[in-house]
């Protein structure tokens, strides 16, 4: 049966039931990730699948096509790599060929160059800022060089001592925000080109690998012949920088939750830092905006959210940290 009348099927038959989870199920395709997935990624997975396959119905019954691409988005640690893997193992399961995607194979640099550049449009703008303002002295920069060396510069409780540190702050935040998850920083139209690709129902396609040293990047041709749902995984898959995503699924997290998770995998040493707390926070940011694009949201807990639900969530949680 053709993808439309597979899931029509599914759909009408209400009784779909997880399978059994093999410990060896295929993950995403980012070299070197770690995946684990344990029962909160199923009873998630669980719960997220019944409620896209009602989604993917309604999108095939609005247009004819045999190829649908999905984004699982969300925060570092939320669980896109398991969740996505799981959903695109019941396609599977189900006869729908389906192949998952990591998204963090299309920066522009490998991640330490990335990072790298990450901190030199922080402290550039920063400095600009100050310029600009007149706040700019051979005096204060001494005193931000410090913090640089001590990578705590991003730091806003320097602002206590230095009231003038608030322009170096804010001048660094607005360019460290012009930055990230743009087309600066991300390969959006190489992305969208094996999206376009994959719609036009090539049968191998070349996509890109990349590691985290200056060797590890290279591509790979993918059997795409009986693929007939994309799940790509990734932060910025939600983003309107590119074209091609049918049905955007969000998993909520705060910046906290995103952090801890970075601290406990320490994949890129010094995730404590103030620097990387801020990129967090603007990343989150990023993710918020983007909610009402989403086509499912699912919280931290696992319960299933309509849009306002998670705006009136999140304006919570920001009112108990102002609180705090």
């Amino acid at each position: 049966m053709e993808l439309k009348q597979v899931v029509e099927a599914v759909v009408k038959s209400s009784n779909w039931k997880g399978p059994e989870i093999r410990l060896d199920i295929p993950h995403g395709d980012m070299p070197g990730d770690k995946v684990e997935i344990g029962e909160v990624h199923i009873n998630k997975a669980n719960t997220i699948f019944p409620e896209l396959l009602s989604t993917l119905s309604e999108t095939l019954k609005k247009r004819e096509t045999k190829k649908v691409v999905l984004t699982v988005c969300g925060g570092s640690g939320v669980g896109k790599s398991e969740i996505a893997s799981l959903l695109s193992y019941y396609f599977n399961q189900l006869g729908i060929g389906s192949y998952t995607l990591s998204g963090d194979n299309y920066p522009r640099r490998i991640p330490k160059y990335n990072d790298a550049e990450r901190l030199h449009i922080f402290r550039e703008s920063a400095l600009k800022s100050m310029v600009r303002t007149d706040t700019f002295s051979k005096e204060k920069f001494q005193i931000i060089r410090q913090f640089q060396k001590e990578d705590d510069d991003a730091n806003p409780v320097h602002v206590k001592e230095y009231p003038w540190y608030e322009s170096y702050l804010s001048g660094g935040k607005e360019g460290l925000r012009n930055y990230l998850g743009t087309a600066r920083e991300i390969a959006f139209d190489e992305l969208e080109e094996i999206l376009t690709q994959f719609k036009n129902g090539e049968q191998e396609i070349w996509l890109k690998r990349m590691g985290r040293e200056d060797a590890d990047l290279w591509y790979s041709k993918v059997d795409f012949s009986n693929i007939n749902i994309l799940i790509i995984e990734w932060t910025h898959g939600n983003s309107s920088n590119y074209k091609g995503v049918d049905i955007p699924i969000l998993l909520n997290s705060t910046p906290e939750e995103t952090l801890a998770h970075r601290r406990a995998r320490n994949r890129d040493g010094a995730t404590d830092n103030p620097f990387t707390t801020m990129v967090l926070e603007l990343e989150q940011a990023m993710l918020e905006a983007q909610a009402p694009k989403a086509a499912i949201i699912l919280s931290k807990n696992g319960e299933l959210l309509s849009y306002e639900q998670f705006y009136r969530h999140m304006e919570e949680r920001k009112g108990e940290s102002h609180d705090q």
